[in-house]
């Protein structure tokens, strides 16, 4: 089912007689494909949720239409519209067994759409069969772990055969096995099923890894849309960039000179294109290449052996984090010794932006530079 949303809007008053409303989700444009996973992401408070429930109906908005195919159902209550939520808490019904509970939404079907014992039976354990818990249910609730208690709240949106799927934050209360395993189990359940799906979260590495796109949302505004691995390489502004990336990006005050860019008094690359004056310098910490005579020279702190890669943990005057992570393979680790480490930087990682606006400021590879990344 294609979901388009046009220019929706919602504003919510101020809890204070003459205080400012709040703008939760600001003129959000965006057509979602029929039949893909998309990550809405954001910091909390961003409106991701706000714009979930508007596209399930538990919302009004203030302003703009939501169509699902070529119907439109801003004013059609939530039940009518054929969508399954999944909600953070799980929200399951204690005192019913699992089978009871994926059974529940069926049980309320009326009219035309009400199906007999026997079928509802047979799609409450093809549900069931879906997300791997048909030998469950006989169990309560009380009886299952968080990761099967979200499979269960999965498989009971799931039954109803919604047009449109809606996870709200749904891995937030699982460890982080649990997480990785369940969202894997989201992303399969997805491509069998084929629904349109929208997830919710705060976490980018969760949204990047099951989306076909992403959506980064910023006080009510999305700033970007695109696929995950597009919108990483290429972010549109400093906040998609910080956003993006565990570790996260690390921020430099550099300047750029004659098509040359420097940090701290170095020139560390070439950046033909980009025009002379103050810039701040984003470096993703794959982008820094460990080498003795580097160009850009940093205070070594330590050496951080995480397995198959290592983190060299340094810092520099310039730096506006408080630790720079380069992050390089585990056999390179050998260099990083002494009080200092210089790097070659990858220029493809290496991102500049307008200190006032931080907007995104573009510069071209030239072919050394292409070739040492």
């Amino acid at each position: 089912m294609r979901v388009v949303l046009q220019n929706l809007t919602k504003v919510f008053p101020s809890r204070q007689k003459k205080g400012e409303v709040v703008v939760a989700v600001d003129h959000f444009n965006f057509e979602i494909p029929d039949g893909k996973l998309i990550g809405l992401l954001g910091p909390s408070g961003c409106g991701k949720s706000t714009a979930l429930n508007l596209i399930c109906g538990l919302e009004t908005p203030t302003e703009g239409k939501i169509f699902f195919g070529d119907d439109d159902v801003t004013e059609l209550p939530p039940e009518n519209r054929g969508v399954g939520l999944v909600f953070q808490n799980y929200a399951l019904y204690p005192h019913l067994t699992v089978r009871q509970n994926i059974l529940f939404p069926l049980q309320n079907l009326r009219g035309s759409e009400k199906l007999s014992k026997q079928e509802m039976e047979e799609r409450a354990l093809q549900a069931a069969k879906l997300v791997q818990i048909e030998m469950l249910m006989e169990r309560k609730p009380s009886e299952l772990s968080g990761g099967q208690q979200q499979r269960v709240a999965i498989a009971r949106a799931l039954v109803k055969m919604p047009r449109v799927l809606l996870l709200d934050e749904p891995l937030s209360n699982l460890d982080a096995r649990l997480r990785l395993q369940t969202r894997e189990e989201i992303r399969r359940i997805q491509r069998e099923t084929e629904i349109t799906t929208v997830f919710v979260t705060h976490d980018q590495e969760e949204a990047m890894s099951i989306s076909d796109l992403i959506v980064v949302m910023k006080a009510g505004v999305v700033n970007q849309i695109g696929k995950p691995q597009e919108v990483y390489d290429n972010p549109v502004n400093l906040f998609v960039a910080r956003f993006l990336g565990t570790p996260s990006i690390n921020l430099f005050d550099g300047s750029v000179k004659a098509g040359k860019l420097f940090i701290g008094g170095e020139e560390v690359l070439s950046v033909p294109g980009a025009e002379d004056g103050e810039v701040t310098v984003g470096i993703r910490p794959e982008g820094f290449i460990l080498k003795k005579d580097g160009a850009f020279t940093c205070t070594l702190e330590r050496v951080e052996v995480m397995g198959r890669d290592t983190s060299v943990v340094c810092t520099h005057t310039s730096s506006l984090n408080d630790n720079i992570r380069a992050i390089i393979p585990a056999e390179d680790a050998a260099d990083a010794s002494g009080k200092q480490a210089r790097f070659d930087l990858k220029p493809a990682k290496v991102l500049l932006f307008n200190p006032k606006t931080e907007e995104r400021i573009l510069f071209s590879f030239g072919e050394k530079q292409e070739a040492k990344a």
